[in-house]
């Protein structure tokens, strides 16, 4: 049997593991040029592991295979360098929040680090190498997938007997296609983050920082919106996404090479109801205008007060940005952002400066846009030579959770061939 893997990311990781020592051919289609191009989310931006049942995805992962998988990649380390954490796993702390409000999300924190990923990602490559049923493909963008007289067929060209499709949220435009096509594996497709990089000096966070690594937190706001934070990244830098039609903002942070700052995500989750079907366009028209007031590739800088207040920021104070001068204009990101997520933000870090001082203060900053798209979620029950795994199924939102969503299925799909030879 020939399958192919659409997409080198941590799904096909975890699906790759598992199936590598299979009868079946594997074909892995992945549109950068080579090993040394591919920019796979999550696993060459900071490298965040975590083991949790709270966060991560819409499905559940049992905590011994996630440990599992952890292990894996800090195998593949050259050195068994890295930060650990567990939010909230003092439990003064967690009533401190928990009185406040805050929903404390209780995890245990791996950072690999920016620095070493690279290596870490290699490490994987050279190793699936070696299996002669592993067959890697760069440079092949598939832009159709169509199924016909029982073949799956490839830019009109490549024939297999299965496609696994793990294209991550940036590939959301072939998954488009394919739902187009066949909309009835549509499951749900109504929510979009929308929020805030916010950056802020360490010592503001120091002892959280030092105690948990993350901190992870929810907050029903007094919009009636679910606020949360997400990408902590300690003495780390604030960066640049490029999704070709619009730039967001993120965060990451190394091992060795440390800045003065802290910087996390705040995001506002949107959940809209029919005939509301496109999180990933309202997500993106947002994320263009924002792009249209700062420029082409460029993001909006603003004080804290100044976004608090919808005064546009023509100076920055005590807080120096970690962001290239060359990336943000400073500006205003009311112009921008629905009125009702900026109310929702502003609640979330007012709440929180009783619990953390100094969070609200004046001259702290925000960076827009930061999205998070949630793809649609998509049922793997419909068609047994068409599946989708990891972030552009909908169900994971994680390294951890998309590679378990690859493996879970290669395991599954192993167990069936054994059973019925199909």
């Amino acid at each position: 049997m020939k399958i192919v893997l659409i997409g080198f990311g941590a799904a096909a990781i975890g699906f790759i593991q598992q199936y590598k020592n299979s009868k079946d051919e594997i074909h892995i289609f992945e549109k950068s040029k080579d090993i040394y191009s591919s920019s796979i989310s999550g696993i060459r931006a900071d490298g965040k592991l975590f083991i949790s049942n709270e966060m991560g995805g819409n499905i559940d992962i049992d905590l011994e295979i996630q440990k599992k998988l952890v292990k894996y990649y800090l195998s593949h380390l050259s050195e068994p360098k890295y930060e650990t954490g567990k939010s909230f796993g003092n439990i003064e702390q967690y009533k401190q929040f928990y009185e406040k409000g805050f929903q404390p999300v209780l995890a245990d924190f791996y950072h690999i680090g920016t620095d070493q990923l690279k290596q870490v990602l290699y490490s994987i490559f050279e190793d699936f190498k070696k299996f002669p049923n592993v067959n890697f493909n760069f440079n092949k963008n598939i832009t159709t997938i169509e199924r016909k007289n029982g073949k799956v067929i490839l830019n009109n060209e490549f024939e297999f007997d299965k496609v696994v499709v793990g294209v991550g949220r940036s590939g959301h435009k072939l998954v488009k296609k394919i739902i187009d096509k066949y909309p009835q594996l549509i499951m749900n497709n109504t929510k979009v983050d929308i929020g805030i990089r916010f950056e802020l000096p360490d010592h503001i966070v120091e002892e959280l920082n030092k105690e948990m690594y993350e901190f992870k937190i929810r907050y029903k706001s007094k919009t009636g919106y679910m606020v949360r934070t997400f990408c902590n990244n300690p003495s780390g830098y604030v960066v640049t996404e490029n999704y070709g039609e619009f730039s967001t903002v993120n965060g990451h942070s190394k091992l060795k090479g440390k800045s003065k700052n802290t910087n996390l995500a705040i995001l506002t989750t949107v959940s809209l109801t029919e005939p509301f079907n496109d999180p990933i366009g309202y997500g993106s028209h947002i994320a263009k205008l924002t792009n249209i007031l700062a420029g082409k590739n460029k993001v909006i800088l603003q004080t804290y007060q100044n976004f608090k207040n919808s005064k546009r920021t023509k100076h920055i104070y005590r807080v120096e940005p970690t962001l290239n001068e060359n990336k943000y204009i400073l500006g205003d990101i009311n112009l921008a952002y629905p009125r009702r997520i900026i109310e929702s933000i502003v609640d979330f870090v007012e709440q929180l400066e009783q619990v953390i001082p100094g969070i609200a203060n004046s001259d702290n900053l925000v960076y827009a846009p930061e999205i998070k798209f949630y793809s649609n979620r998509l049922n793997n029950m419909i068609f047994d030579d068409l599946k989708f795994i990891g972030d552009c199924s909908g169900a994971t939102r994680s390294i951890i959770y998309a590679t378990a969503h690859g493996w879970l299925l290669a395991e599954k799909m192993l167990k069936k061939i054994a059973t019925t030879g199909l």
